[in-house]
């Protein structure tokens, strides 16, 4: 496993990192599994666990913490993140900042999120959702800087909207945040058009989310693909986006070297960039983690296959279905 700086926060956080929505939010997840999954993620090097206090209404953060107490001697890198108070995703420019992270309701949650992660102080807290035109309001300065000065947060982060690269520069700007997450991959490139060279000339810590595309980039998917219903996937590869994600994908399998595996692949494009700090992956099965964990030891890929990896951008914008 390889380590990379989580941007100014100095942590030394493992490029390939473990995500756990999937062990609270989708079908199929089983708790035993999910903790022994996550304990050997951690004894093959993984050190950075993304969770959320939505994914499973503090379920998620729960499993992290019941992880983190049995590997007590280990440094383990806990990212979790406050729900919108009016449970609106994604965040919109006509939602007033005081009704989505109004002081209490970000103090209350924080406080939950201790508690479920069993610590005093958590090591990365986000905002999950953001919109930057909230980000002259004074709560959010005075919130975040209290966060940090009553010891209940180390670092603070911002989990930008889905396909909107762009909003949250603002913030990063004033100095409050110290890492960004961002939806990031083989297909949603638009990162690197200017958030990253933001993210290097600030020194934000980068944590590039989907990096499978939700599990299409898995390479197991077929236009017969189907969700339970329940499952967040059932909206999003629907009839909308399915077939249309399908035929890419189709598309991708046919310049994957020899030897490598699409989401190897997939994966060793995001860590290909210098401006990553780590990626975070759903893995909920110990194969998953052991084919996952290895893409980090083979780093990058060579610059004749990234550039043939460009042509493969795909430009999007948030619809119904992908909310």
């Amino acid at each position: 496993m390889k380590y990379r700086k989580l941007g100014r926060t100095n942590f030394a956080v493992s490029d390939i990192a473990h995500g756990l929505w999937g062990m609270s939010g989708w079908s199929g997840s089983d708790d035993k599994e999910s903790l022994s999954c996550m304990q050997l993620a951690i004894d093959l090097g993984c050190n950075f666990f993304d969770t959320a206090w939505a994914y499973g209404e503090g379920k998620s953060d729960g499993l992290l913490g019941e992880t983190m107490q049995k590997d007590g001697g280990k440094r383990i890198y806990a990212a979790s993140k406050i729900p919108p108070a009016n449970d609106r995703w994604p965040a919109l420019p006509q939602y007033k900042y005081s009704e989505v992270f109004l002081p209490r309701h970000v103090f209350k949650y924080a406080d939950r999120i201790r508690e479920q992660l069993r610590v005093d102080t958590i090591d990365v807290l986000q905002f999950h959702v953001w919109d930057d035109s909230w980000t002259d309001e004074p709560d959010f300065r005075s919130t975040v800087e209290k966060l940090k000065q009553d010891k209940i947060i180390h670092f603070f982060g911002l989990s930008i909207n889905r396909w909107q690269p762009e909003n949250g520069i603002k913030a990063l700007r004033t100095g409050l945040v110290d890492t960004v997450q961002v939806i990031y991959n083989i297909f949603d490139q638009a990162p690197e058009d200017e958030l990253f060279s933001v993210c290097q000339e600030l020194n934000v810590g980068v944590i590039a989310r989907v990096p499978l595309d939700e599990g299409s980039l898995g390479g197991k998917m077929t236009l017969e693909t189907r969700f339970p219903k329940g499952d967040w996937r059932a909206g999003y590869f629907g009839k909308e986006n399915l077939p249309k994600t399908i035929r890419r994908v189709e598309k991708l399998k046919e310049i994957v070297p020899k030897g490598m595996t699409l989401p190897e692949m997939a994966l060793r494009f995001i860590l290909s960039h210098p401006a990553v700090s780590t990626t975070i992956v759903g893995m909920r099965k110990a194969e998953h983690v052991r084919h996952n964990i290895a893409a980090s030891d083979a780093g990058g890929l060579d610059k004749a296959l990234l550039a043939e990896l460009k042509k493969h951008r795909w430009e999007r914008t948030p619809a119904r279905w992908s909310d």
